[in-house]
C-alpha cells in the first residue's frame, strides 16, 4: 500500500477553530484521513508557517482578468456597469480558443498564489467570433478546463446559459452573439464538459443560467432539466439584483423583484448559488436565507462596477450562507474579498466587527470559515474545511512574515484579512500537492510568457 502522506502543523485552523501541534494525514488521492496530534515516529514535513483551510472561488470570469486597467475611462456621457459591458463585448470579439486558455492558466496560477484552491467558472464565452458553434461545441469550455489542470486548482465548471437580450425574450446584441445558446446547443455543451471531466474524475460540472433577464421561464426549466439528466446534486449558479436597473426591468415584466421571482417560482435549495444579491428586500434577505442557497458574495467587482454593499449584516443575522468570489478579477485576493466585505458594511453603518459569529468573536476567523464552508458547498466540492473525508486544499501562511511575529490562534486569521500587507500565502496545497512552494509556480514562467504574447497580440490589434 503506498505509504500516507501528512504536515505537521504547529498552528492550524480547524472548523471548530484554531488548534496546535497537529498533524494532518491524508491519501494518494488527496483525501484527509485523519488530523491528530503528533505522535512519535510521525515523519512528516513541517509546515512553514501557520495553516489554513483553502478558499474556494465560488465566482470566476477567467477572459476578464484581461481587460483590467483597460476600463478605467469614462466617456461622454459617463460610465456604469452598462457601459462597462459593452466594453467587454468589444474585447471578446478578438478572442480565440487558445487565447481563453492562456488567460485562464495565468488568471488560476494568480488565484493559487492569493489563497484559492478552488474555482467556480461562470463559463459563458461558448462560440466562435461570428457566434457560430466551434465543431465541438464544448471547445472553449475544454479550454478552460486545460488551463486548471496545467495550473493544479480545483475546478468546479459551470457553462452559462444565455439566451436572450432582456426580461421578456428581447433579442440579444450582436455583442453577446458569442454567448448565445439555445437549449439544445446548451444541452450539448454541458454533456461535452461532463464527458471530458470523467463524470467528475477531473473536475465538477454544474450550470449557470446567466440571470433572469437573460434566461426566461422555459429556458430555465430546461437548462436545470439538462443538469439533472447528468445529477440531481450538481450546482446551479445564476447572477441575481446585481443592478438596480436589473430589479427595476424584472418588476416591469413579472410584478416581482429578481430574488422574490426565483425563490416564489422555482425550488430553491442547497444546490444553488444566489452571485451578487445585491439589492434585497428585508423579506427576501430573510427568505434566500431560509433556502439553504448561498450567496456569491464578489465585493470588489461589485465595487468596481458601482453595483452596490450586500446587505450582510442582515443576511447574516437571518442565518444566511455565503462565499467569496473575484468575478471580473480586478483583484484576486482571498483575504481582499473577506476584508471588503466587513469594510463595506462598517462604511454603511459606522460600527466596526459587525460579521462575526458562530462561536467565533475573531470577524477574521467567522469570515474565514463561513466563506470556506460556503464556498465548498457553492462548488459542490469536498473542501469545507481541514476535516477527515475532506480535500487536503491548504494554505500555508509565512511563519517568517514580520507581521504574524508572536501571534497565535484568531490573532492569525485577524491579520491575514485585515492586515492589507500583502499576500501572506507561502506554500498552496490542493488535494495534497503542493502546487504553490515558497510563493512560486513550477509553471509560472511558460504560463506567463504565453500569457504575455497573448496579450501583446490582443492589444496590438
Amino acid at each position: 500500500m503506498p505509504k500516507s502522506k501528512g504536515l505537521y502543523c504547529e498552528q492550524l485552523l480547524l472548523p471548530s477553530g484554531w488548534a496546535r501541534d497537529m498533524t494532518i494525514v491524508f491519501d494518494t488521492d488527496g483525501v484527509i484521513t485523519d488530523v491528530r496530534p503528533r505522535e512519535n515516529g510521525d515523519d512528516f514535513q513541517s509546515a512553514a508557517g501557520p495553516v489554513l483551510p483553502g478558499m474556494p472561488n465560488l465566482h470566476s470570469h477567467a477572459f476578464q482578468r484581461a481587460i483590467v486597467g483597460l476600463t478605467e475611462r469614462t466617456g461622454p456621457g459617463g460610465d456604469d456597469f452598462w457601459t462597462w459591458r459593452q466594453a467587454v463585448y468589444r474585447f471578446v470579439s478578438q478572442l480565440t480558443p487558445a487565447d481563453v486558455e492562456a488567460i485562464a492558466a495565468q488568471l488560476y496560477v494568480d488565484m493559487l498564489k492569493g489563497g484559492y484552491t478552488a474555482v467556480g467558472e461562470f463559463h459563458y464565452l461558448h462560440h466562435g467570433a461570428d457566434g457560430m458553434p466551434y465543431d465541438d461545441p464544448a471547445e472553449m469550455s475544454h479550454r478552460v478546463a486545460a488551463a486548471a489542470e496545467e495550473s493544479g486548482i480545483g475546478l468546479t465548471l459551470l457553462p452559462v446559459l444565455y439566451a436572450q437580450g432582456g426580461f421578456g425574450g428581447v433579442p440579444t446584441e450582436p455583442g453577446q452573439r458569442r454567448y448565445v445558446c439555445d437549449s439544445d446547443q446548451f444541452a450539448r455543451i454541458v454533456d461535452g464538459a461532463e464527458r471530458a471531466s470523467g463524470a467528475g474524475a477531473r473536475y465538477r460540472v454544474g450550470i449557470a443560467p446567466h440571470s433572469l433577464r437573460a434566461v426566461g421561464p422555459e429556458a430555465l426549466d430546461r437548462a436545470i432539466q439538462a443538469i439533472d439528466d447528468i445529477g440531481t446534486e450538481r450546482p446551479i449558479h445564476i447572477h441575481i439584483a446585481e443592478q438596480t436597473r436589473e430589479v427595476d426591468e424584472c418588476v416591469l415584466w413579472s410584478g416581482a423583484r429578481p430574488v422574490e421571482w426565483l425563490l416564489s417560482n422555482r425550488n430553491i435549495d442547497a444546490r444553488w448559488c444566489f452571485v451578487h444579491a445585491t439589492h434585497m428586500t428585508g423579506g427576501e434577505v430573510a427568505d434566500l436565507a431560509a433556502s439553504g442557497a448561498i450567496a456569491g458574495v464578489c465585493p470588489t467587482t461589485e465595487a468596481d462596477l458601482g453595483d452596490g454593499i450586500f446587505p450582510a449584516v442582515e443576511y447574516f443575522a437571518a442565518g444566511g450562507r455565503f462565499g467569496v468570489g473575484s468575478d471580473s478579477h480586478v483583484i484576486v485576493d482571498a483575504a481582499e474579498e473577506l476584508r471588503l466585505i466587513e469594510y463595506g458594511q462598517r462604511l454603511s453603518t459606522r460600527r466596526r466587527n459587525l460579521l462575526a459569529r458562530n462561536a467565533h468573536a475573531s470577524t477574521g476567523t467567522s469570515l474565514y470559515l463561513d466563506a470556506v464552508d460556503g464556498g465548498a458547498q457553492a462548488l459542490g466540492r469536498c473542501t469545507t474545511g481541514i476535516a477527515v473525508g475532506q480535500f487536503a486544499d491548504l494554505v500555508v501562511l509565512d511563519g517568517d512574515a514580520p507581521i504574524l511575529a508572536g501571534k497565535t490562534g484568531s490573532d492569525i486569521t485577524d491579520t491575514f484579512v485585515f492586515s492589507g500587507s500583502g499576500r501572506l500565502a507561502k506554500d498552496i496545497y490542493v488535494r495534497g500537492q503542493k502546487v504553490i512552494s515558497d510563493g512560486h509556480h513550477a509553471k509560472e514562467e511558460r504560463i506567463a510568457e504565453r500569457y504575455r504574447q497573448t496579450m501583446r497580440r490582443l492589444l496590438e490589434a
